[in-house]
């Protein structure tokens, strides 16, 4: 769907506005993407949420080792409950920067539209 409405829409450009949003190109991948939230303004939370993220996960495993090789059903509990709760923490840290990478990519297309609009009003 969206593939043949790009088609229409670069069918209705002319020549020059399609030169320009060529010029931009085209929506980066998400490494790409992923990697950019480590720069700008907010950089410096992501790269504190991600070293966070990384602290718990590393403990989150010592844990779970420490659970594998437990002998008693307690000894298990005491190792393994603070492993699942610093896993969830570490998986919850990851996934409140997806909806940053959703909020570029709305941005991103936002500003092709604002292109767009300069470019329809100036000619």
């Amino acid at each position: 769907m969206t593939d043949k409405l790009d088609e229409m829409i670069d069918a209705a450009l002319d020549a020059e506005e399609r030169e320009l949003l060529h010029q931009l190109g085209d929506e980066p991948g998400y490494f790409s993407q992923a990697f950019g939230l480590f720069g700008g303004k907010l950089g410096w939370v992501t790269w504190l949420m991600m070293t966070a993220q990384i602290l718990m996960f590393a403990t989150a495993a010592y844990l779970a080792v420490r659970f594998f090789n437990a002998q008693d059903t307690l000894e298990a509990l005491k190792w393994g409950l603070p492993s699942a709760v610093l896993l969830i923490q570490a998986l919850l840290i990851k996934l409140t920067l997806w909806p940053s990478l959703q909020a570029n990519r709305v941005i991103r297309e936002v500003k092709r539209l604002e292109l767009q609009l300069a470019r329809t009003n100036s000619g």
